[in-house]
């Protein structure tokens, strides 16, 4: 589906250059001179790469629709991923590097979402949210209010985030997957 340029949005899959780019962030500039126009940074879903676009009124790209698909994570051999099709329980293998600093967050049997391009999985998009205990986390030192309030632990996972004073080792916490931040203590 061909879009105008600056219809582009963030999370917008288009196909540029012969590669599929994911816009990341945009800027939207109408200067004193000349037409309006999109700037636009994108992120290659093959490579990985970054680019910054300018897109004018007049251009058009074509905007790609995703499949996306239900899987459930196995486990992890070396760097790769192996996932499982819920509904025909076909096994997928996929690079870690695909995740990127959220592969951490997989737990054994969790359900995922694929993204596929023309049966191709290019994308793994966790769940927002997951629990995690903290296996150790700093004693708060008296007295000290001119700082933040929050002090840093490990996860079982092996991440580090900021927690509020209260939080002690052994506690199981919600964190958000993708800002690695503390979100609130679980049920």
């Amino acid at each position: 589906m061909k879009i105008s340029g600056v219809d582009i949005r963030p999370g917008n899959i288009i196909e540029y250059e012969g590669g599929l780019w994911r816009a990341v962030k945009i800027q939207h500039t109408q200067p004193g001179k000349g037409g309006a126009y999109m700037q636009v940074e994108m992120k290659n879903l093959m490579d990985g790469r970054k680019t910054n676009n300018r897109f004018r009124s007049s251009e058009t790209v074509e905007k790609v629709r995703l499949d996306t698909k239900d899987f459930q994570f196995l486990y992890a051999e070396g760097d790769m991923l192996t996932f499982m099709d819920t509904e025909t329980f076909d096994q997928v293998t996929l690079p870690t590097d695909l995740l990127g600093d959220a592969s951490a967050f997989l737990q054994d049997g969790m359900q995922v979402m694929l993204e596929m391009y023309e049966e191709k999985p290019i994308s793994v998009q966790l769940p927002e949210q997951v629990e995690a205990e903290i296996v150790e986390a700093d004693a708060v030192v008296k007295g000290q209010t001119a700082s933040s309030s929050y002090k840093p632990a490990m996860l079982d996972n092996g991440v580090r985030i900021m927690v509020p004073p209260h939080i002690t080792s052994g506690t199981r916490v919600v964190v958000d997957v993708y800002s690695q931040e503390y979100v609130k203590r679980a049920d």
